[in-house]
C-alpha cells in the first residue's frame, strides 16, 4: 500500500500493509457508496469462509459528484456480488465504465484505464499490469507535452473541483515480497506526475502493488526494471483512461468534455514527439454519455 495523499477513503487499508496479505479482491467505486460496496464484499467473504470470525473487504474511491448524485448511495449489494462473480481474465474495459462512468482528470472526461508491461530481470520473465481510476486535477501532459483544457476545450465547463483522487491497483506475476510491492505502489503514485497531476491537498491519491507468485523474491539489485515497468505501465493506463473516455451529461446537466484527440495529435506533432500523420482521428467528444438515471433506476 501507497498514500499519496490520504484524502479519501480506502477501507481495509491498514491490514493489509501491516499483514502484506490481500483476503478479499479489490473493489472500485464512487466515495460515498465504499461502505455499502464494503459490506457487499463482506457478505461475499462471509459466504466463501463459513467459519472464519474475521475479514479484511478492501475498498477503495474517488469523488465523482461533479457528474454524480454522490448522495443517493446508488450502489447495493447486488452490484458488487455481480460486479465479483463477473470479473474475468479478459482484458478489462476502458473509459466510462464501473467506477470510472463518472469520473473527470486534468480538466476532462475521464475513467478507468489498463495498461501492461513485459518485463525480465534476474533469470525471470514476467508481466506487470495496472488499472486506474482516474479524478485528479492539474493538467494534462503527454509526452511532456502540456495540453490544457482551457485551450483544447475553451468552452467547457470549469466547475469540477480541482483536487478529488487517483486509485491505482498495479498487479505482477513476478516474485516480490511484501515491502518490495510497497516501493512499486511508490512509483504508481510517482507516474501520475509524467501526466500532470497537481497532488492538491484535497486529492487522495493511493496505490496497492499485488503478485500471484509465492517464490523467492528478486533481489533489490535487480529490481530497477519493475520499476520502470511499472511508471510506464500506470502512466499509459492513466491517458488511457482519458483517451478512451467520451462526453459525459450528469446530474444538474453539468458536461464533462472529452480530450479532443485531433488537438492533441496536432500538438504532439508540432512538438516533435509524433511523425504528421496521413490523417488525423477525430476526437470521440461528439459521443456523449448521459450519468443520471431515471428516478426509479438504479444509479450508474
Amino acid at each position: 500500500m501507497f498514500s499519496g495523499n490520504g484524502h479519501g477513503k480506502l477501507v481495509g487499508s491498514t491490514q493489509v500493509d501491516e499483514l502484506g496479505v490481500l483476503e478479499s479482491p479489490v473493489v472500485l467505486t464512487a466515495t460515498l457508496s465504499v461502505f455499502r460496496a464494503a459490506d457487499a464484499l463482506l457478505s461475499w467473504l462471509m459466504e466463501r469462509r463459513p467459519d472464519g470470525v474475521s475479514f479484511n473487504p478492501l475498498v477503495g474511491e474517488t469523488n465523482d459528484g461533479h457528474l454524480s448524485d454522490i448522495r443517493r448511495r446508488p450502489i447495493t449489494e447486488d452490484h458488487v456480488l455481480a460486479a465479483v462473480a463477473q470479473a474475468s481474465d479478459g482484458p478489462p474495459a476502458e473509459g466510462c465504465v464501473g467506477a470510472g462512468a463518472g469520473t473527470t482528470a486534468l480538466g476532462f472526461k475521464a475513467g478507468i484505464g489498463t495498461s501492461s508491461r513485459t518485463v525480465r530481470t534476474a533469470g525471470r520473465t514476467g508481466t506487470v499490469g495496472a488499472l486506474v481510476q482516474s479524478n485528479f486535477g492539474g493538467v494534462l501532459t503527454v509526452l511532456g507535452v502540456p495540453m490544457p483544457a482551457d485551450e483544447l476545450v475553451p468552452a467547457a465547463d470549469r466547475t469540477e473541483p480541482p483536487g478529488n483522487s487517483c486509485m491505482i491497483v498495479v498487479a505482477t506475476d513476478l516474485p516480490v515480497d511484501a515491502r518490495q510491492l510497497g516501493r512499486l505502489a511508490r512509483r504508481a503514485v510517482f507516474a501520475m506526475a509524467r501526466v500532470g497531476a497537481s497532488f492538491s491537498s484535497t486529492s487522495g491519491d493511493y496505490a496497492i502493488a499485488f503478485t500471484t507468485s509465492d517464490q523467492p523474491p528478486i533481489p533489490d539489485g535487480e529490481i530497477d526494471p519493475v520499476f520502470a515497468a511499472v511508471l510506464d505501465a500506470v502512466e499509459e493506463a492513466l491517458l488511457n483512461s482519458l483517451f478512451t473516455a467520451v462526453t459525459t451529461t450528469g446530474v444538474g446537466g453539468r458536461t464533462s468534455h472529452a480530450v479532443p484527440h485531433r488537438a492533441v495529435i496536432e500538438r504532439l506533432t508540432a512538438a516533435g514527439r509524433l511523425p504528421a500523420p496521413p490523417l488525423i482521428p477525430e476526437s470521440p467528444s461528439e459521443t456523449r454519455l448521459r450519468t443520471t438515471p431515471a428516478r426509479d433506476e438504479p444509479g450508474s
